[in-house]
């Protein structure tokens, strides 16, 4: 697809040049294409950023909320660290990007979903530590999730800047135990419910059917003929007219949750149906 080819082309380009420094004539030349077939796939250069941005994002945020929602306890919070740096592996370079572009580089509109985003996974790292230590963390849990956001940030610098081999297994187990003993000794917190309200609450709205239908059609008319495109369709059938049983839908979700460009309606669709 040619919004693929662009993404990624302009993506190579950033990671050597940055955001700033990149034209869109420098792009659409590294592409082969004309300065009109990039326009009619993205209206301006900030929306090609948006779209990197959304389409590492959905990977992530999507990948997490997988994680949280069908992962036993006792395996959770070590699953949920090593995805978080696998993710970030497999992206490293847009990971680098954001890293060290985010603070100047971006406009007030990028910077908002950015922070969207950083709410969702802030959500989603609340529900695994209600899972996790229930009652334990109840007074403590807004201070933990803070601290698992900056072992996330922190760590993920040593896996996106320094291209070195590192043990991911051994950092997830490392940082297990750092959670677990902030989780068992800290007494005194921080960050209480009024505080967290200020951010969380716009996220705290449904999905709803609209939503998820006005990315599902334009999703479907651009994919090749495949098992999740089907799924898709079934997917979308089933939203307009309801038919199918909670495990059929369960198993239609699973067709298209490691599709990179569906995880993001993946992540919607369990939420819409509260699976």
């Amino acid at each position: 697809m040619k919004k693929q080819l662009i993404m990624e082309k302009a993506l190579e380009l950033f990671a050597k040049q940055g955001f700033e420094a990149t034209s869109v004539q420098q792009i659409t030349e590294h592409c082969g294409i004309s300065k009109g077939a990039f326009y009619l796939s993205f209206k301006s250069k900030d929306e090609l950023i948006t779209a990197l941005i959304d389409h590492f994002m959905n990977q992530l945020t999507s990948d997490i909320d997988y994680v949280v929602r069908n992962t036993n306890k006792d395996d959770l919070l070590y699953t949920f660290y090593y995805t978080i740096f696998h993710t970030s592996y497999q992206h490293s370079d847009f990971a680098r990007l954001l890293m060290k572009e985010q603070s100047h580089a971006f406009n007030n509109d990028l910077l908002e979903k950015l922070h969207y985003f950083d709410r969702l996974i802030g959500m989603t790292i609340l529900s695994m530590l209600e899972q996790i230590y229930g009652e334990q963390v109840s007074e403590t849990k807004y201070d933990l999730m803070y601290c698992i956001k900056g072992f996330m940030n922190t760590y993920s610098q040593l896996v996106v800047f320094y291209n070195v081999p590192l043990d991911l297994e051994l950092l997830s187990n490392s940082l297990v135990e750092k959670t677990d003993l902030l989780a068992q000794h800290t007494t005194v917190p921080f960050i209480s419910e009024e505080i967290i309200q200020l951010f969380t609450s716009p996220m705290n709205e449904a999905v709803t059917k609209d939503q998820i239908l006005d990315i599902l059609a334009p999703k479907i008319e651009e994919m090749e003929d495949s098992m999740e495109k089907e799924s898709l369709v079934l997917l979308k059938e089933q939203l307009e007219e309801q038919t199918l049983s909670p495990v059929i839908i369960r198993g239609l979700i699973e067709n298209i949750r490691n599709q990179p460009h569906c995880k993001w309606i993946a992540f919607l669709l369990r939420r819409y149906y509260e699976f």
